[in-house]
């Protein structure tokens, strides 16, 4: 399955080009697809703040990205230009609190500076680091693809419908996609028979990204408004819902974008099975449960305007984006390092005691 995997890569979100880190603006699809080039930590935390970049696996490799371009700057200028860089480091971790990745990736990037900052290649070992968070992630894209296929297979075979949230695959990740991801290679393996796209409100990410990459892959796609969600699980036939993850907690708690833990509620009921993708990076074991998890707040104009106009009226707002589905509703959650059924404290402990399947 890998070569087919690989063959089908067709979307990508982040570009490293040496001098400068190019994303593809996702505020802007589908009707234009450009991409801007960033060469300061500064700018490249205003991409993650203002969305240009999203997904919790994007938004860490832009931020290692960030790291080496803050590097530059810092040893050009000379004096404690690694204790100057650490300004650069909470600018970017500061850009969006929920998703775990971003201080994941942070994290890295800071442990391979302390070790080889008295080295003279110091700006090279940092690139490669870069590099090598962007490149791993692809590989646990492929890896969590050919295993949440497999549990799929196991549980209810072919001529699956299936319905997602928000967007999960080559725009917010390295490479192949998280739960977009097992979506697409499903298909690949003659296994998907209709996908039902959530609009993800206030900032659409299913109706301008989740639908563009399927429809692009000619991969049957409805969309539908978040909700409508509870009605298609009772009379569309729906057998499974496929999400991923900005942060999974020691219990097996899940921050995701808005609206999912609704719709693992309305599963639960219908008896739909939901799977959770995300990468090991995701999963934050200093946090005890879900109720740890900072929950970010965005501005009301997102849910008053739309395209820069008031469609709303001049009210209070409460924007949260992401909620936290528990543990106990979550059937599967897939990971590079492996899968956990019905997950609780012992199985997640267990699976961060692996090591990579790949």
């Amino acid at each position: 399955m890998r070569d087919r995997l690989l063959a089908a890569e067709k979307v990508k979100a982040i570009d490293w080009r040496g001098e400068a880190l190019y994303l593809l603006d996702q505020r802007s699809l589908p009707f234009d697809e450009s991409w801007l080039a960033h060469t300061s930590a500064e700018a490249v935390a205003q991409a993650i703040r203002a969305m240009v970049v999203r997904g919790a696996p994007a938004i860490g490799i832009a931020a290692a990205y960030g790291v080496v371009l803050a590097a530059r700057v810092r040893k050009a200028a000379g004096g404690d230009w690694v204790g100057a860089l650490e300004e650069d480091f909470a600018l970017l971790a500061d850009a969006r609190p929920t998703a775990v990745n971003l201080s994941w990736a942070l994290n890295r990037m800071r442990d391979r500076l302390n070790r080889a900052k008295a080295r003279a290649d110091v700006l090279h070992i940092l690139e490669v680091e870069a590099v090598a968070i962007h490149e791993s992630d692809r590989e646990a894209n492929l890896t969590m693809a050919q295993l949440g296929v497999d549990v799929i297979r196991r549980h209810q075979g072919n001529a699956q419908t299936v319905l997602t949230h928000c967007n999960t695959g080559a725009l917010a990740t390295g490479g192949f996609g998280t739960a977009l991801g097992v979506i697409r290679a499903a298909w690949l393996e003659g296994m998907i028979e209709q996908v039902y796209a959530d609009e993800t409100r206030p900032w659409l990410q299913g109706s301008r990204l989740t639908a563009w990459e399927l429809a692009n892959e000619g991969i049957p796609v409805v969309l539908n408004a978040d909700s409508a969600a509870a009605h298609i699980m009772k009379t569309k036939g729906v057998t499974w819902v496929i999400v991923g993850a900005d942060r999974i907690t020691a219990n097996g708690d899940v921050a995701n974008k808005i609206g999912t833990y609704q719709l693992a509620v309305n599963a639960m009921h219908h008896g739909v099975r939901f799977m959770v993708v995300a990468p090991s990076s995701t999963i934050d074991m200093e946090l005890a449960s879900g109720d740890d998890i900072p929950i970010e707040e965005r501005d009301a104009s997102e849910l008053l305007e739309v395209g820069g106009h008031c469609v709303g009226a001049p009210v209070q707002t409460f924007n949260p984006v992401f909620d936290v589905t528990p543990a106990d509703l979550i059937d599967v959650i897939v990971t590079e390092k492996g899968i956990v059924e019905r997950p609780d404290t012992a199985k997640m402990a267990q699976l961060m005691c692996r090591k990579r399947l790949h």
